[in-house]
């Protein structure tokens, strides 16, 4: 007499925060390669877990579609499901965009961010960096995710927007208070909405050589003559919220890899390709974008030894993959910069490449300015007393507590 099989596994709990990788080996263990989950409030999903079959998901966007619409669950989904707006029913913005006029919005994406001279956007970088180090770098010790990581981003992004550097304090504000979903969440998010729509008219009277400006040149043209200023708002909005809390995180991710791992000690002073490796492993054994909802299934189909019916909800494991042991026998997927892993997603709705190459840039400036400012940076705390956000989307540290030598400020001053 054999055993029942195990249950669906709850996408929720401390183990996502404690010890994640442990969990999706068992997940893959008791389920296969594809694991039925379920989200907030008991609602079914499938967490693809294999290597080979998340890159068959995510490289056939006609089966396994990102039209919500499609999702057989929506009846019984209530108004105030936790979940609905990464879900995204009837969402205006790029990520629930799908077929031909996907193709041309994520193009119109690209054009403006492959605009971006990545030299200004690294002197952007190294700008704001040193401005917020002279926030604490006379103290002797800050928490470097709530004082550094959690705020660079924002700053750079709404610059190369085009926003002002006034505005970019309200911005760093307002998208925080978004992220830490509490009762700020909605004044955040209707700050972040009315601040894009007003850029946008402001580069309509007065273009420059910023992102908005570039989506706006390819909305007059014939081509992007049919996208509307709030689809470009909704998407600035997106590739905002995009761009700053996995770029924090993968920031906070590599400093905490190469203060507690002993192969970064050596090179840890000034060794700037020690700092570009951290960055990659932290991609294959760390990375900030943990799952991602999601994709559903067009028709009824087979994935990974699983019936999957028309409408099912897959959810995109890509810590899972990145760590699966069919593709994971020999460690060489952490040398030589390899960059098959999925933490930008993979296949049509992946993160474009420029930004990719943004977030990359902001990231690496962040860390190698901090390093080069404040030489002597050690843990303040054990490094086992390090803790994480509990949760299974986003991987980060809850704070990450440091001491040095105080060191004078730099010729920006505190830009509060």
């Amino acid at each position: 007499m054999t055993g029942a099989a195990p249950g669906p596994v709850p996408l929720s709990g401390p183990r996502f925060a404690t010890e994640p990788a442990q969990l999706y080996r068992e997940m893959r263990r008791d389920h296969g390669p594809v694991a039925p989950v379920l989200l907030d409030g008991d609602v079914p999903a499938w967490l693809v877990l294999g290597y080979r079959e998340l890159h068959q998901v995510t490289g056939d966007p006609v089966l396994f579609s990102r039209d919500s619409e499609l999702w057989n669950q929506w009846p019984a989904i209530p108004a105030d499901w936790p979940l609905l707006p990464m879900i995204g029913h009837r969402q205006p913005s790029i990520l629930y965009t799908v077929g031909e006029r996907h193709t041309r919005r994520a193009a119109m994406i690209s054009h403006a961010l492959e605009a971006v001279d990545p030299f200004e956007l690294r002197a952007h970088a190294e700008t704001f960096a040193d401005e917020l180090i002279d926030r604490f770098c006379g103290t002797g010790a800050t928490d470097i995710i709530a004082e550094y990581a959690m705020l660079l981003p924002v700053r750079v992004l709404a610059r190369v927007y085009g926003f002002s550097d006034e505005q970019g304090p309200g911005l760093v504000t307002a998208m925080n208070d978004m992220i830490d979903g509490r009762e700020r969440a909605l004044a955040g998010q209707q700050h972040l909405a009315g601040s894009m729509m007003r850029l946008i008219a402001d580069k309509h009277e007065k273009p420059g050589l910023d992102v908005a400006s570039y989506m706006i040149e390819t909305q007059l043209t014939e081509d992007g003559s049919d996208f509307t200023d709030e689809e470009i708002a909704q998407d600035l909005m997106v590739m905002m919220a995009a761009g700053h809390q996995p770029t924090a995180d993968w920031i906070g991710n590599s400093l905490r890899l190469m203060l507690t791992d002993d192969r970064f000690a050596a090179s840890l002073f000034g060794g700037r390709n020690s700092v570009a490796e951290a960055m990659n492993e932290v991609l294959w054994e760390d990375t900030p974008t943990q799952n991602v909802a999601g994709r559903w299934a067009s028709r009824d189909t087979r994935l990974g030894g699983r019936h999957i019916n028309a409408g099912d909800l897959l959810l995109l494991g890509l810590a899972a993959a990145n760590a699966d042991p069919q593709i994971r026998t020999d460690g060489s997927a952490l040398t030589g910069g390899n960059s098959a892993h999925f933490a930008f997603g993979h296949g049509e709705h992946r993160c474009p490449f420029p930004a990719q190459e943004v977030a990359e840039v902001i990231a690496r400036t962040g860390i190698e300015v901090l390093l080069d400012r404040l030489p002597d940076l050690d843990l303040a705390v054990p490094a086992g007393d390090l803790t994480r956000r509990p949760s299974p989307w986003l991987r980060g540290l809850t704070d990450l507590p440091v001491r040095f030598t105080p060191t004078p400020t730099s010729a920006f001053g505190d830009p509060r």
